[in-house]
């Protein structure tokens, strides 16, 4: 069926309005998921509720009157900046040593994923009568990948292999696995819970426990948050000079890479020059102000980013899409359950990793946190996961990503 008519341009919603917008849809999201049993129950994020009945509202207004509605997002990626450079401020790096064994698991599951994932998406589309190579289009590009990915290939793509439409296509597959990969993550993380005796270790309360703990009962003062925003701010300035050192290599790395890295830093050297804290490093006394300003740019960022999606973008390829990602989705969750459960130990830091694995394989690092934060809320902390995952999404798998991609689309 075809849309109605609609306007050259869309009616386009300012950035002030958009960023407004998505507060109150972050209110939303926590409204309906704390009196909507399913929502609960099965580890919904608060932001994935409020963003996806936006994307649903105005896909609506799309097909029922012609109205074309789209946001300006600008101040979303700064909140991701944000978000990963509390994450690194919160980071202890004898942690990181700890779960090194963790690391490499975790970076040879995703490499190994990407290649099978891109060997469905080549098949499917060879059975469909396109170039097979459209397929990765549905695989590692858009999935694994993610937006930035997803639009840095597609003039390779378009261009040099002749694929015409392989933008809208990555774009599309990329809709649905940021969906799913939110839906899916809670659920087998409460499964595999639920059917194992795994619980958390008894400082479930402690670290990132705190940081993503009921952010009503932090324990704030003005001194606090004031050092928390200013240590944030110099992390931010410090991960904009090591991005740039990233670029200066040739790696095309996100730009939040080079926060978390700065956050990182920043608290081995607080911790190593000034252990017991100091006029400028009371970490103890920022960490509940670095909570609050962490939870609630994850959520923000995540409302902004699917309140954006354009679901009507979808009808065009929608049977081939479909098919596509029903089978990616159907591979992550086998995958999740079957392989990566057992290789991460079998122990509630392993669960906890599971409700990210569909963030990294289909969805984006966010996603895989955001999915994480849901269920440590409910069960308990997994310090390790949180260290880990962010790591393995926003560094390693990129590289591996882009290595792969070149290998396979000749």
């Amino acid at each position: 069926m075809s849309p109605p008519p609609v306007p050259d341009a869309p009616i386009v919603v300012d950035a002030f309005v958009s960023f407004t917008l998505a507060i109150l849809l972050l209110f939303v999201g926590k409204g309906l998921a704390s009196r909507v049993g399913a929502l609960r129950r099965y580890g919904i994020p608060e932001p994935v509720v409020g963003g996806v009945l936006c994307a649903a509202v105005v896909c609506v207004l799309y097909y029922a009157v012609g109205l074309r509605v789209a946001f300006e997002l600008g101040a979303r990626d700064l909140l991701l900046l944000y978000f990963f450079a509390a994450l690194g401020l919160n980071s202890n790096v004898r942690a990181l040593f700890s779960g090194g064994r963790l690391l490499l698991v975790l970076v040879l599951l995703a490499s190994g994923f990407m290649v099978l994932q891109n060997g469905v998406g080549m098949a499917l589309a060879a059975a469909f009568g396109m170039d097979p190579r459209a397929g990765l289009m549905v695989g590692s590009v858009a999935l694994t990948g993610g937006v930035g990915t997803t639009l840095a290939w597609t003039p390779h793509f378009v261009d040099t292999l002749g694929i015409a439409g392989a933008g809208e296509l990555g774009m599309a597959a990329n809709m649905i696995g940021l969906i799913a990969a939110c839906v899916i993550g809670g659920p087998i993380a409460g499964w595999l819970i639920r059917r194992h005796p795994v619980m958390p270790s008894a400082d479930a309360a402690l670290e990132v426990g705190a940081l993503y703990g009921d952010a009503s009962r932090a324990q704030l003062d003005y001194y606090g948050v004031l050092l928390a925003m200013f240590w944030l701010n110099v992390a931010l300035m410090l991960g904009q000079g090591i991005a740039g050192v990233i670029a200066a290599t040739g790696l095309n790395l996100p730009a939040f890479v080079g926060c978390l890295l700065a956050g990182i830093a920043l608290r081995a050297l607080g911790d190593l020059f000034a252990p017991d804290g100091g006029r400028l490093w009371r970490f103890e006394a920022m960490r509940p102000g670095i909570a609050l300003i962490s939870d609630i740019s994850l959520g923000l960022f995540l409302t902004m980013a699917l309140m954006g999606l354009q679901l009507w973008a979808l009808q065009p390829m929608l049977g081939f899409v479909a098919t596509a990602m029903a089978l990616q989705i159907a591979l992550v969750v086998a995958f999740t359950v079957l392989v990566v459960f057992r290789a991460a130990g079998r122990d509630y830091e392993a669960a906890v990793i599971c409700s990210a694995f569909g963030g990294i394989t289909l969805g984006s690092t966010a996603t895989a946190v955001a999915n994480m934060s849901a269920v440590t809320r409910e069960y308990g902390a997994a310090p390790r996961a949180f260290l880990v995952v962010p790591l393995v999404c926003g560094f390693f798998i990129d590289l591996v990503n882009a290595l792969v991609i070149g290998l396979m689309a000749r």
